[in-house]
């Protein structure tokens, strides 16, 4: 059996540093072959830089995917080009920079990872994940043993949606963006893993890793106001998937949460 674990989206200082802190002892402890982390606010909350990438990379993550917060940091689009452990979302237009899978080798079995972005509540130009997944699949069946699918969306139904897409299909589709974790980790029919979100890796004293107070303010009164990175209750949170290399189908996914 392979172990797969999920890293949900880090969020600022507070995210990077319990990922650095804490990733090679449960590498160790848990016999983990492959570690993807969802990066996409890890600059500040918004976003990604060339230096963090590669202090995650360096920390033992092996893939960095990426949402709708993508572009947020000025000159991302230029660095993403020369970081060939990070990938953008799959399915936004082909003319965008950087790759749309990443291909991990670990123990003789080769694992495609990618991220489809949902349309639902999302305004970000994105072709249809459920397309796209289809393609992706399709384009690198000879490339890959498996395919880990991250589906980075605002609506549940369309992340329960995809997953029963590609159920049997990919050894796991498991969802990102809302930050919260959420309770049906499972394995689907054919053999997916599944999960709605994979919760947030960051400060849960907090709104979705932000300070309490503005975004109440900002609630109230609807004016403008600087959500800062908050800083308490730091958690690690990811959906730990153990598969079978030979049949390719998932035999357990959890929740997998530590505090710093």
């Amino acid at each position: 059996m392979l172990k797969l674990l999920f890293i949900g989206d880090i969020v600022g200082k507070p995210g990077r540093e319990i990922v650095i802190g804490k990733l090679a002892g449960l590498r160790a402890e848990l016999g983990l072959d492959f570690v993807i982390a969802n990066a996409e606010n890890s600059a500040a909350g918004a976003g990604i830089t060339g230096a963090i990438a590669r202090t995650l990379l360096d920390a033992g993550v092996d893939a960095i995917t990426l949402g709708d917060h993508v572009w947020d940091q000025k000159g991302w689009e230029t660095e993403i080009i020369g970081l060939a452990r990070v990938c953008r979302p799959a399915n936004l237009p082909t003319a965008c920079p950087g790759r749309d899978h990443i291909i991990l080798e670990a123990k003789g079995f080769r694992l495609a990872v990618s991220t489809m972005l949902g349309r639902q509540f999302l305004g970000m130009k994105a072709e249809c994940p459920f397309l796209g997944a289809d393609a992706l699949l399709a384009r690198l069946g000879g490339q890959a043993d498996g395919f880990f699918v991250e589906i980075h969306a605002e609506a549940t139904s369309e992340k329960q949606a995809l997953g029963w897409h590609l159920d049997g299909r990919a050894l796991a589709v498991i969802g990102t963006h809302t930050h919260v974790p959420t309770a049906d980790a499972c394995v689907l029919p054919g053999g997916t893993a599944f999960m709605c979100d994979a919760g947030m890796t960051g400060p849960y004293a907090s709104v979705l890793g932000r300070e309490v107070q503005p975004v109440i303010g900002r609630f109230l009164d609807g004016m403008p106001r600087r959500f800062g990175v908050a800083e308490g209750d730091v958690r690690l949170s990811a959906a730990l998937v153990e598969f079978d290399p030979e049949t390719k189908r998932a035999a357990r996914c959890e929740l997998l949460t530590a505090r710093k």
